[in-house]
């Protein structure tokens, strides 16, 4: 049985579930396919490492994808 943390996303509050990793939680907002930076406890999460990145109860994270356009 999985348990519930709380963390915060671009200062908002979060529910996920014990063992969800940045990649997880991309995946949980809707946020794939394009360029994203991730901020986990003012550090920044390498691309390569957001599939094995878990996150933690009280985890601070800022999200920001990058849009193209003109």
């Amino acid at each position: 049985m999985l348990r519930a943390m709380q963390i915060e996303v671009n200062g908002r509050p979060h529910q996920v579930d014990t063992g969800t990793t940045v990649a997880g939680l991309l995946a949980l907002l809707g946020v794939q396919g394009g360029p994203v930076a991730v901020e986990r406890n003012q550090e920044i999460v390498p691309r390569a490492e957001h599939g094995s990145t878990a996150l933690h109860d009280g985890d601070r994270l800022e999200v920001v994808q990058f849009v193209g356009g003109g």
